[in-house]
């Protein structure tokens, strides 16, 4: 059983990435600034969370896969990986608290999952995310089945 979700993923490392934010809010943008750092695209605009052996996985959408959005040119064939294990998501929002709480999560197709607040225009932010990633992996965090969730709960955005 899978859900669907909208939004932007990538793998560095294999570690996977869910970009979340309203619509023209440049997921897809800064999905292309960490793929020029090394990233793979995994699925731009609508993807898959999967559960395998107990964790979430992030999957390609197959009428889509291998093409991402690129503001202002159109629909554009890219490198891409099939899938990678969900191991933080990147909220998008313009008002970022200077200190955040400690080890925040989200709750997404029934994980609650590593997260942090991001304005994706800003001209560090695919180093940011990628410190994020480092953080999460450095403390040892995982998603965690959340026992709580329907097994169709979703986060849109």
């Amino acid at each position: 059983m899978s859900d669907m979700v909208h939004g932007s993923a990538v793998a560095i490392d294999g570690n996977g990435l869910l970009l979340l934010g309203p619509s023209g809010s440049g997921k897809s943008d800064l999905a292309l600034r960490l793929i020029d750092r090394g990233a793979k695209l995994i699925c731009d605009d609508i993807l898959h969370i999967e559960s395998c052996n107990g964790l979430p996985q992030l999957t390609i959408a197959p009428n889509i896969a291998g093409k991402i959005e690129v503001r202002g040119i159109g629909i554009c064939p890219i490198d891409f990986v099939d899938c990678a294990p969900l191991r933080l998501i990147v909220q998008f929002t313009q008002d970022v608290d200077r200190m955040p709480p400690e080890h925040q999560s989200i709750t997404i197709a029934g994980y609650s999952v590593p997260m942090f607040k991001l304005d994706p225009f800003q001209v560090s932010s695919a180093l940011k995310v990628e410190w994020a990633l480092r953080s999460v992996i450095d403390a040892g965090l995982h998603p965690v089945a959340n026992a709580d969730a329907t097994s169709n709960e979703s986060v849109t955005m």
